[in-house]
């Protein structure tokens, strides 16, 4: 992992509620990844509860991998790195948590988007010392769905929801931001770049329609001083129950 003004890394952090950071996994990282997400799809995934993963409307193509962290050794070793534990520990405010590592495949041609949400509408943490390190196992372009982040969204708490019917993405914003995709930013990654945002950060994606998978690896802290707020919670409940697994 390459070395950060972590200084300079915070301060862009808590104002725009998303940073981008080049390398975090080199090039060798991003191969034995991949291998290993192959691997687990082909030789382990059938074998797991039914919330270890979500299909595309296939149903037998992979849009997300979940809990990884609890059914591979390999994911969750990954996620407690103490090098990366340490470089977010001052971005949740305290000592970090592994919650999640998970995946968003957005395969090729069949991708499917994911609508405007809070991750903290599905994280449901009080306060929200929370984010994500989203992990480019792809390039990630223009054309093949990348995540767009509504920057400082964050500084004004939770947004109203509404169920969303996206198995994968089941708890949507009620309303879209009136932000033009002009003026939000845009997480244009090479293999082993990251984003990282804060859970009450709004973003979204579009499909993959493109000929080149998106595929990201996702690992998810939160400070180990947060509390699950129970409002979001049963928000979040009656979402999930309409839409499972996630």
């Amino acid at each position: 992992m390459n070395t950060f003004d972590t200084t300079h890394l915070l301060q862009e952090y808590e104002r725009d509620g998303v940073v981008l950071v080049r390398q975090l996994l080199n090039t060798a990282e991003v191969a034995a990844v991949r291998a290993e997400l192959e691997r687990y799809i082909r030789d382990d995934l059938d074998a797991q509860p039914v919330d270890a993963s979500t299909f595309e409307k296939d149903e037998q193509t992979v849009r997300n991998l979940w809990r990884l962290e609890k059914y591979n050794a390999f994911f969750r070793a990954l996620g407690e790195r103490e090098d990366i534990r340490a470089f977010i520990a001052p971005l949740v405010h305290g000592d970090p948590v592994l919650v999640g590592v998970e995946t968003f495949n957005k395969p090729a041609r069949i991708g499917s988007g994911v609508p405007y949400h809070q991750d903290n509408a599905y994280f449901c943490q009080t306060p929200p010392d929370m984010l994500t390190v989203w992990v480019a196992i792809d390039a990630v372009t223009e054309a093949n769905g990348p995540v767009f982040f509504v920057k400082g969204s964050h500084q004004h708490g939770m947004q109203p929801t509404k169920p969303s019917g996206v198995r994968g993405n089941s708890i949507g914003l009620a309303t879209a931001p009136d932000v033009p995709l002009t003026e939000q930013f845009c997480g244009l990654l090479a293999p082993g770049d990251a984003t990282i945002h804060q859970c009450e950060t709004i973003h979204h994606s579009a499909p993959n329609t493109t000929e080149h998978a998106r595929l990201g690896l996702l690992f998810v802290y939160r400070g180990s001083h947060t509390q699950t707020d129970p409002t979001l919670k049963d928000s979040y409940t009656a979402a999930v129950t309409a839409t499972p697994p996630a």
